[in-house]
Formats: structure tokens, sequence, C-alpha cells
């Protein structure tokens, strides 16, 4: 039995997350895990809110209520969000525990032992306005790269380039707009990359399996030169650094934010009844394979910086074997954008529909091999095909003809034949065709072949056609339906990574719950009671599509 430790970039929390934030990691990494499950093999789904860094300062400060009853709050909203979306995390954290606190502390004082740790004094952007120092991500301005008129002091949201924010063109704070910014001199921590440089080529270079997008990335930020980087900042929330003269500092969330992977498994061995202790997945573990799930924004972080900490500790900490990193969902035509709440977050996409519509369409479309628009219009038709007339009509019409042809009981009689043995065949070949697509984490690929599985079974019963049968030959028929209903969990079966809640109903129906792999045509017998499921997904009209066009300002 093979060992999965699976983590999905840490949403942020100020705010509901939006589709592209679903289709980018968590959706993925849940696919996976379940998956990883479902074959066997001992998983660890792992998960946090990542709460530190100036916007939830402001946030909270506008809600008017303290910093960490406001990131309370929002990490509740948020594990309600995931929960009704079927996210099976083993454990959902925050990076404000005091886990992560302690454990960003430790890898600082160890990185500080073996030299990695600079202190620099800085010329940094103070805003008299505003009455403070500015972080990096609050001072807006041009990106000198690309040209981008909303590049962050940080990194430019189009481009991905790292940037400081005295590179900015014409910069201002993006609190309060002022552009009369002054240039004061403060002292802030290092960590210094540029000296781990041979350590993290040669950590890249034993990595197999990333997808072309993540090393691209990678490699790009490796010959450019990699930078030494700020890991301290003049803010009140977040980690303390421990460190005298820095009293009134905190850690940068860059920095502190990916520990909290480590983190997040402490606090799950802490509370999990009978779970396994946090080092078998981070210390020095055997056999563990660690698969990293984020957007393409977030790449250098974990390709770079992360690995630089954890290598430059010098203990033996797990690091990540594969990064599946995505493009992005844009938005009918344009950007999602949490801040400007344009496009389909996640509490309203819940109010709209269940979750497995949603799930089944950002991984049949998931943005893999370039960047992926959604519109309503082809939502709807993909929906429409994909889960209504195809698994839908295949689950319904041949669950409703045994129950009203044979009582709902599975037939006994008769013996597969030719068609069956060609079907049996088909199969073998396509489910090897998606368990390879699963393991090079190719979701959309895995999708297609779900439902190439789903048209299989429909094109079975259509090609057999037991209601044409049946007053012929009732043995021959019976060997027809009872392979159709096992057809049907099949079907099911290699779709519960993607719609978890509609295939429990299936299977509830067909009275099993076993998910196991591989599935096969002969699982359930004859004499077995069948009951049909209720509609499992709705068409959506035109008419549904206008309105949600309208409501979103869609096109």
């Amino acid at each position: 039995m093979a060992k999965a430790l699976i983590t999905s970039a840490l949403p942020y929390i100020n705010g509901i997350k939006h589709l592209g934030n679903l289709a980018g990691s968590l959706l993925p990494a849940d696919i996976h895990a379940r998956y990883r499950r479902q074959i066997g093999d001992e998983t660890l789904f792992i998960c946090a809110t990542d709460e530190h860094g100036t916007p939830a300062e402001l946030a909270a400060a506008e809600a008017g209520i303290d910093i960490s009853d406001y990131c309370r709050e929002q990490h509740e909203l948020q594990a309600d969000i995931y929960r009704r979306l079927n996210l099976s995390f083993d454990h959902f954290g925050r990076s404000s525990s005091a886990q992560n606190h302690a454990l960003t502390q430790h890898f600082f004082q160890c990185l500080d032992e073996h030299g990695f740790i600079e202190e620099r004094t800085l010329e940094q952007v103070y805003s008299p306005v505003d009455g403070r120092f500015l972080p990096d991500r609050y001072i807006v301005g041009t990106c000198p790269h690309c040209g981008f008129n909303r590049a962050r002091g940080d990194q430019c949201e189009r481009c991905t380039r790292p940037l400081d924010p005295l590179d900015l063109i014409e910069p201002q704070s993006a609190l309060s707009g002022s552009t009369a910014l002054e240039v004061r001199p403060t002292r802030h921590l290092f960590l210094r990359q540029s000296a781990l440089v041979k350590d993290l080529e040669a950590w890249i270079d034993s990595r197999k399996g990333w997808p072309r997008l993540v090393t691209t990335i990678a490699r790009k930020w490796l010959d450019e030169g990699i930078q030494d980087r700020c890991i301290t900042r003049d803010l009140s929330w977040g980690v303390p650094v421990p460190k005298i003269g820095y009293e009134g500092k905190v850690f940068y969330v860059w920095f502190d934010a990916p520990i909290a992977y480590i983190a997040a498994t402490q606090e799950w061995a802490d509370i999990a009844p009978q779970s396994r202790d946090w080092r078998y997945w981070w210390w020095d573990p055997v056999d563990v394979d660690y698969i990293q799930f984020l957007g393409k924004d977030n790449v250098p972080f974990h390709a770079v910086s992360f690995p630089c900490t954890l290598i430059g500790s010098g203990e033996p900490w797990k690091t990540v074997d594969v990064i599946k990193g995505v493009n992005w969902l844009t938005y009918e035509g344009g950007k999602f954008s949490t801040s400007q709440r344009r496009g389909v977050f996640l509490d309203q996409a819940l109010d709209l529909l269940p979750a497995d519509y949603w799930r089944w369409w950002l991984a049949s479309n998931a943005p893999e091999n370039g960047d992926t628009d959604f519109s309503f219009e082809r939502f709807a038709a993909d929906v429409n095909n994909d889960l209504a007339d195809i698994f839908g009509n295949l689950v319904n019409r041949t669950l409703t003809f045994l129950a009203t042809r044979y009582d709902g009981v599975i037939p006994h009689q008769g013996n597969a034949a030719e068609p069956e043995e060609r079907l049996n065949a088909e199969l073998d070949h396509r489910l090897d065709a998606l368990q390879s697509h699963h393991k090079a984490l190719a979701f959309r690929k895995a999708a297609d072949e779900v439902r190439s599985i789903w048209r299989l079974a429909n094109g079975y019963l259509a090609a057999q056609a037991p209601w044409s049968v049946i007053g012929k030959d009732a043995d021959r028929a019976a060997v027809i339906v009872r392979t159709g209903v096992n057809l049907v969990a099949i079907a099911a079966t290699v779709a519960a990574p993607f719609i978890p809640e509609t295939v429990d109903r299936v299977l509830e129906a067909l009275g099993n719950g076993d998910r196991s792999w591989p599935p096969s045509l002969t699982t359930l017998k004859g004499g077995q009671s069948v009951k049909v499921p209720y509609l499992l997904f709705a068409k959506l009209t035109p008419e549904w599509v206008s309105e949600r066009q309208q409501q979103f300002g869609g096109n």
C-alpha cells in the first residue's frame, strides 16, 4: 500500500473564494485524494486557511472586530463551504495556530544557526496619509516588465514576476490611493536563497513528473538568478520574530504559510483519534509520495522559497515530489477578482446548484494546458450533455426498466455471451487508461475517460435493447439487464472522485456502497434488490443561463 501526502494551496482568510480558487487547487487535490483512497493507498489530505498579512488586518478593522475573532469567523465560514463542496480534507487547519507559530520560529532559528539569515537595512515605503509602512501588497503601480497597471509590490499577477515596491512605475497606496509616498529606513531579515542555489538546483533536478508549466516557471527563476528573500514585515498580526531588536515585527506571510502544511498535520495529529504521529508523514518519512496542488501564481513560492526553507534547515523534512500547478480559470472573457467581486463565488455557486454540478464542470474543463474560460452558456451545455443526458440517463433508464419489468430485483438467469466479452475487454482498456490519467494527475483527461465509460455503457444498452429482447428471449434479456445494472455501478464508481454526493445516492440505490478499485461487471448478483434514485441532475434551461448572466454580469 502506497502512502500519499496531499496538500492544497492555502486559501486566504479574507473573503469567500471564487470558482477559480476551487479549480486551481482545492478540487484537483480532493479528486486525487479520493482516488488514492479508492485504490487503497494510505492517504493524508491537508489544508488550512492562510490567516496572516495585511489584508486580514485591514478587513478586521473595516469590520470593527478583533483580528483573531475575524480570522476565526472567516475560517469557520470557509470550512463550512468546503464541507458543502465535499472536499475530503483529513484536516483543515489554520496558519495562525500555536503549532504554526512554534514551527515557523523553529525553522527561522535553524536557518539562522546555519548562516542563511542576514540582517539588512531597507529603504521601505511609508505613507504619511495612511500613517504606516506599506507592505508590498499594498503598493500598486505599473509592472516594469509587462506594463500591467495594477501590479502589486510583491508580484505581478499578469506575468508572475517577483517585484520590489520600488520597482513599480508610478506607485501609489492601495489603501488611500495616495502617491505622496516616502522612503524611510527600516531593518529586516532576509533568507539567503542565493546561498542555497546549488542545493536547490540539485533538488529540482531530482524531481520527476512535474507539469511543464511548473518546471518552466521554476527554471525561469533559476535562470534569472535566485534573489534573497525578505522574510519580515512591519506588522502586528502574524508570527512574531524571535530575535532581539525585532520586537513588533512578524514574519512575511509567504514564509510561514507553507510551513502551515506541516503545522496543520500537527493539529490533526493532536485532535484525531488514533491518528499516526505527524512525523510519519514529514520527518524523514519512508516511501511517502508528497503532491502539492496550486495555481501557477503560487509556483515560485513552492518550487523555490519553501524548498529553500526546508533544505536550509539542515533537518530531514519531507520535500514535495510533484507540484501540480495549473493555469487560470477566467470568467466570461476576463479575470475572476475577489477584490472586485467579479465572477461566481463559492457560496453563490452552492446557492444555485448542488456541489457536483460545479465539481464535474471544473474538473472536465480543468485549466491544465492553458487558461480555461468559464461561461454560463458553456457550463449549462456541458452539464446537460454529460450529467443529465449521459450519466443521468444511464442510471434512470436502466434502473427504471429493472423496477418496471423485474420489480427492482436483479435477474439471475442466463449466461454472458460474446457482446459481454467484448464489453468487458473494452472496459478493461478504458479502466487502465483512466488509472493512467489519475496517476499522471491529468484530471481533464480522467474526466474525459469517465465520460467515455458512461457512453460505452449507454451504447451497450442501446445496442442490446433489453426492452425489445425481453419478449423473445427472457434469459438473454436477463443477462443484458444484469450487465446494465453492473454498468451503472461501474459508471458511478469511476465518477466517485468527481461527483461523490451523486455517486453516494446511486450506490445506495444499488444497495452497494463499495467504491473499491477495480470495478467489475459481476459485482452485483442476481436476486439483489435495487431502488430507483430520484432525479440526479436537472437540465439547465436557456432561461436559467440568461438569468445567471444578468445576475453575475456575464456577456
